[in-house]
Parts: structure tokens; C-alpha cells; sequence
């Protein structure tokens, strides 16, 4: 099994900026492939950024450029930074991970968080 927590979340102004971290225990980080998915109100859960166990990355057209994901084998976290918030960022951030790297395709990860509250105020 693995167990997935966020943190990072919180209130900020559009424009500013904030770092989100997932910590992964109870299987080895490297093993995994991983991904940050959110949900706004209203809004299906879509998928923010992706990051391999080779660290290859994918963004969404929507955070690409402003977002960075990143992982730390050693410390088994990984990080989105997140730059220039926007108002349509407000979102439910989830980790995700999985055994298998075709869910950086199909989105079928075995494992998730418990979320963490982005709030950006225009």
C-alpha cells in the first residue's frame, strides 16, 4: 500500500505564488509514477501536471509555463510549484500515484490523497 499527503495549500492573491508538496510512504518512491490533479466547484477532477519515475513531465495547456512539477526520490515527495495564480486555479489539489506508468496516460492511479484547498482571490 501507499499513503499519499499534501500540504502547501492556502489563501493567496492572483499573481502570487505557492509550493504544494506530496509526501509518499509504504512502497519505494521511485517505483511510482506520479501526478497532481484538481477540482474546482462545480468542475470535473482534471488533471494539472504528471511526472514520470524518470522524471519526465506533462502539464495541462492551462498551467504550462506558470506550474512546475519535480519529485525527490530521496525524500519520496514531490513538489508543484505554482506561479502567477489565477483565479481559475481555485481547486481541491490531489497526489496521485500508481505502480503502473500507463496511468500517466489513462489517468488510473491506484492511490490518492486526501487534497489540499488552493484559494486564489482576484
Amino acid at each position: 500500500q501507499v499513503q499519499l499527503v499534501e500540504s502547501g495549500g492556502g489563501l493567496v492573491q492572483a499573481g502570487d505564488s505557492l509550493r504544494l508538496s506530496c509526501k509518499a510512504s509504504g512502497r519505494a518512491f521511485n517505483s511510482l509514477a506520479m501526478a497532481w490533479y484538481r477540482q474546482a466547484p462545480g468542475k470535473e477532477r482534471e488533471l494539472v501536471a504528471s511526472i514520470s519515475r524518470g522524471g519526465n513531465t506533462f502539464y495541462s495547456d492551462s498551467v504550462k509555463g506558470r506550474f512546475t512539477i519535480s519529485r525527490d526520490n530521496a525524500w519520496s515527495t514531490m513538489d508543484l510549484q505554482m506561479n502567477s495564480l489565477k483565479p481559475e486555479d481555485a481547486a481541491v489539489y490531489y497526489c496521485a500515484a500508481s505502480l503502473a506508468g500507463t496511468a500517466l496516460y489513462t489517468g488510473k492511479y491506484d492511490y490518492w490523497g486526501q487534497g489540499t484547498q488552493v484559494t486564489v482571490s482576484s
